[in-house]
């Protein structure tokens, strides 16, 4: 669509109360795609033989008996469990031998849907072919609920992590081209299994999951019919330059340079949260441990007005901040810039989710260590690449790297490396879906507002021009939910564990608009697993609404502890 008209976000909000929140009389003309049917498989262990496709070997293909594996204190029913690999070769930049190792998993009595697991982080492991991705222990995976689900190490091993990246095939792989040779022969190898293809297919993943799910909807938009990205890494790249620059605020403030949580302490991050929820914890309609409002907090809190500040930095004991702190706070939250003060990346919200584990995780270890940011910046974003002796000292890289010179690298091409990572590794048009919308395809995005590493303003940036792109009526096809307090991917002070995908499901096949998905916190005997961070004041059931933005979980009236006190509302 040319020239696009911005419709405010309000009037969207307008537009998804009074349609019930189907996207008005667009989602009316948009097709409606027929619901999966169900089969039983009939050949498992005769796959390694029977199965032929294009550099393609089966290596392994046996059943695994209900209980083998277990989810939710339930076990999961008899499935077949199918490994093997892809275009095999052997690198000519460092003679190693690649390939796309793949496993999936067929329920003997399958559901009709096939659904590609995304997974995370820089890959190079095949995770178990589950589907058990979709926030904070999920109740049951996709596996359980009858879906054939392939994982995969998007084309190299654990054990060339990193240095996988000096590899040009390697690198593309990683970015989108795994997902497209794995997705035609997923659905070939389920039609042997079952004598029919997937009538329904769906993709879906969190954090670097996420990013393929969202990099699928706009290159394999013909594939799938559901798309599900979880706190997605869809500006990958840019996010892990930001990381490296939240170092180096980080690092004038820190005591200790080898532990830059000694810049922004618990019990600071704690203060700063208590902070926040005073001035924004109410804007919702109750004060109950969460901020809903986010806009609204924007102008509610000010860090330097709001949060005490400490005379020195000997007078640091986790009741104020200094002023070199508040001013390497207030960096890291308004984004990474260069030194001509030019966006890197995204802003981030103010949320009480700060004081989570995970968040310092990612902020103060993660942004300098050896298994993240530094090394898939060097090796897998640049071009042209870092030499392999920053591995030695991955701190002190992160520490200088250069916002002016070394940030720009991801947006180059140089040698060998004929793709830039910004290519590689984003959605090539990411507002532009008109093939997922035409075919009656739908897209869910979930994110939790105080995910540390993926900034939720960027993901919000991102559907509001997918909104404007679409006139007002992104909501007839695509929705985006931000899950109050929750980090990246699950944990934090939120109510983080939701059964997105058959909200999905629903949506793709029986035409029921996801208005609001409940989600539950984990709290003492959650049989998905309890997450330490839920508040001692809370229920440990409590219940919210995750609303369509820009809707927003507001306090209609009674118990506070249930998602029905809570509608969604402008």
């Amino acid at each position: 669509m040319k020239n696009p008209v911005r419709i405010p976000l309000a009037a969207a909000a307008a537009i998804l109360t009074a349609c019930g929140g189907g996207g008005g009389s667009d989602a009316a003309t948009l097709p409606r795609l027929s619901a999966a049917q169900a089969a039983s498989i009939t050949t498992c262990t005769g796959l390694p033989t029977s199965f032929t496709y294009a550099n393609t070997s089966i290596t392994t293909a046996t059943v695994a008996a209900a209980g083998t594996l277990t989810n939710a204190g339930a076990p999961v029913a008899e499935h077949c469990v199918v490994t093997g690999k892809m275009n095999q070769r052997v690198s000519p930049v460092d003679g190693q031998t690649y390939a796309i190792g793949f496993e999936m998993r067929l329920p003997t009595a399958w559901n009709g849907r096939f659904l590609y697991q995304g997974n995370g982080g820089t890959d190079g492991v095949v995770a178990q072919a589950t589907g058990n991705f979709v926030g904070g222990g999920p109740l049951q995976t996709a596996l359980q609920q009858g879906f054939a689900v392939i994982s995969s190490d998007a084309g190299h091993t654990n054990a060339q992590n990193p240095l996988f990246g000096l590899d040009p095939q390697a690198r593309l792989d990683y970015g989108y081209m795994a997902v497209g040779a794995l997705t035609p022969m997923a659905k070939a190898l389920i039609k042997a299994a079952y004598g029919k293809g997937p009538d329904r297919s769906y993709i879906g993943g969190s954090s670097n999951g996420g990013r393929h799910t969202m990099v699928a909807a706009a290159r394999y938009a013909d594939q799938y019919d559901g798309y599900l990205a979880t706190s997605p890494g869809f500006n990958l790249p840019k996010a892990a330059v930001a990381q490296l620059y939240g170092a180096q605020q980080w690092a004038k403030v820190a005591t200790a340079k080898t532990n830059l949580e000694t810049a922004f302490t618990q019990a600071e991050r704690t203060m700063v949260a208590s902070k926040i929820l005073g001035r924004c914890d109410s804007l919702d309609g109750v004060a109950d441990g969460l901020v809903n409002d986010v806009e609204a907090c924007r102008a509610a809190f000010d860090l330097n007005r709001d949060v005490p500040t400490c005379a020195d930095a000997s007078a640091r004991d986790g009741t104020c901040l200094t002023a070199d702190q508040k001013t390497a706070v207030a960096n890291v939250f308004t984004g990474a810039r260069n030194s001509k003060g030019e966006p890197l990346y995204s802003r981030w919200p103010y949320d009480p989710g700060l004081r989570q584990t995970g968040w310092a995780d990612w902020k103060f270890r993660n942004s300098v260590g050896a298994a993240r940011d530094p090394v898939a910046l060097g090796f897998i974003f640049m071009s042209p690449p870092a030499p392999s002796t920053i591995l030695s000292d991955t701190l002190g890289f992160a520490l200088n790297f250069n916002l002016d010179t070394d940030a720009p690298k991801i947006f180059a091409t140089s040698g060998i490396y004929t793709e830039s990572s910004m290519s590689f590794m984003t959605p090539p048009n990411p507002t532009q879906l008109d093939t997922l919308r035409n075919r009656g395809a739908k897209m869910m995005v979930i994110q939790g507002t105080s995910d540390p590493v993926f900034s939720v303003d960027d993901t919000t940036a991102w559907y509001e021009r997918l909104n404007a792109q679409y006139h007002g009526s992104a909501s007839s096809f695509a929705r985006f939910y931000r899950v109050p307090g929750m980090g990246h991917s699950r944990g934090g002070p939120a109510t983080d564990q939701f059964d997105a995908l058959t909200a999905l499901v629903n949506w793709v096949e029986n035409g029921q608009a996801p208005d609001r998905i409940v989600a539950t916190a984990r709290g003492a005997g959650n049989p998905g697993g309890v997450n330490a961070e839920v508040p001692a004041d809370w229920a440990p059931n409590r219940s919210r609404p995750l609303c369509p933005y820009p809707m927003v979980a507001r306090y209609v009236g009674g118990d506070v502890e249930q998602a029905s006190s809570f509608s969604c509302a402008p």
